[in-house]
C-alpha cells in the first residue's frame, strides 16, 4: 500500500450561496466554474434552487446556512436591496463569520455601494473587489473567484 492510498481525502465542505434571483444567471455560470472544485470532492455547493417541491423553503434556507463550511455573498445592487439576502442569510452569515464557525466570502457581480456594511471589512472576490461584470473577460473574474474559493477551501480542510 502506498502512502498516497493511506491519506484519507478531508470531506467536501458545504457552501452555501446567498444571491438575489434578479442575478440568477451569474449564479448559474458561478456554479459552472465551481463544477471541478465539486467535481474533486472539494466542495458541495447549495442554492435554494435545490429546494424540493413540498419542502419548506425558509426552514430549508436556514438548516443549510447553518451547516455551511463557506458561505459565498454574491453581492449586487439586488442583493442589497432583498430583504431576505441582506436581512437574513447576510446577517447570519456575518454571525457565523464572528464565530469561528464558518467562513464568509463576498463576490461583487456588479458595481455597488457597499461601503460601511458588515462585509466590507472582509477580503473579497475578485481580486481588487472588482465586480465580475467590469471586467473585460469574465471568465477570467470567474476563475479568480474560484482561484480564491479553492485558496479558502484548502485552508479549511487543512484546519480539520
Amino acid at each position: 500500500m502506498t502512502a498516497s492510498s493511506d491519506a484519507q481525502s478531508p470531506p467536501p465542505i458545504a457552501v452555501f450561496v446567498s444571491y438575489s434571483h434578479k442575478d440568477e444567471d451569474l449564479r448559474e455560470e458561478l456554479d459552472v466554474h465551481l463544477s471541478n472544485l465539486k467535481r474533486q470532492g472539494r466542495i458541495s455547493a447549495w442554492n435554494d434552487r435545490a429546494i424540493e417541491a413540498g419542502t419548506e423553503w425558509d426552514a430549508d434556507i436556514k438548516a443549510k446556512l447553518e451547516t455551511a463550511g463557506v458561505i459565498l455573498l454574491l453581492i449586487s445592487p439586488r442583493f442589497m436591496a432583498s430583504e431576505y439576502c441582506y436581512d437574513i442569510e447576510m446577517q447570519r452569515a456575518m454571525q457565523r463569520h464572528e464565530e469561528g464557525t464558518a467562513r464568509v466570502i463576498p463576490i461583487f457581480l456588479k458595481p455597488v455601494d457597499w461601503k460601511d456594511t458588515p462585509f466590507s471589512k472582509l477580503a473579497a472576490l475578485p481580486k481588487d473587489a472588482k465586480p465580475i461584470t467590469t471586467w473585460s473577460n469574465q471568465d477570467e473574474a470567474f476563475l479568480n473567484v474560484v482561484q480564491g474559493i479553492r485558496r479558502a477551501v484548502e485552508l479549511l480542510q487543512a484546519k480539520k
